[in-house]
């Protein structure tokens, strides 16, 4: 249970889709430990923090901003990207880190714009990349379970017919 907002924590660790085959294997000569493992450790605030970058986007994008509004968009940019990256496994902080440098000073309108959407399109991507790895996991599953399913089962012998006559 998270204490601030009351809500339970569930982890989410898709692994990461490039260097997999279709079923979700790592492909041939490449070890799974050697492969980063992106992970988001507390999905629900990620979700909350990218609505509302996104709802800001979409204000900015309304409004004509004053510098205080601006030197306050540029705070609560920051402080979304610092939650971020309480959240991200270390290869995913890295990715953000590069894609989303601190602003300095006061940011113009379009400063904000641009980064604000840089930050919506980094976080749709990532859930994109979630989705995939879960339909992956979810392949593989199926083709464990339909595999497990085929030895499970008898040889192709046709079940008994009732011979004509007997009852009970």
């Amino acid at each position: 249970m998270d204490e601030r907002s009351g809500t339970e924590q569930a982890s989410v660790r898709p692994e990461v889709v490039e260097g997999r085959s279709e079923s979700g294997q790592p492909q041939q000569g490449q070890r799974p430990e050697a492969m980063p493992q992106e992970a988001i450790t507390h999905p629900a605030k990620l979700l909350r923090i990218a609505s509302m970058v996104r709802e800001l986007l979409d204000e900015t994008r309304q409004a004509s901003l004053d510098e205080p509004g601006r030197i306050r968009l540029r705070q609560i940019y920051e402080r979304s990207v610092g939650e971020l990256e309480e959240v991200l496994s270390p290869d995913l902080k890295e990715e953000l880190a590069s894609l989303a440098p601190p602003m300095q000073g006061v940011p113009s309108e379009s400063e904000i714009r641009v980064a604000q959407a840089q930050l919506v399109g980094w976080l749709e991507g990532l859930f994109h990349g979630i989705q995939a790895a879960l339909f992956a996991q979810q392949a593989a599953a199926r083709a464990q379970f339909e595999e497990l399913r085929r030895r499970g089962l008898p040889s192709a012998q046709q079940p008994e017919a009732p011979k004509p006559g007997q009852y009970l």
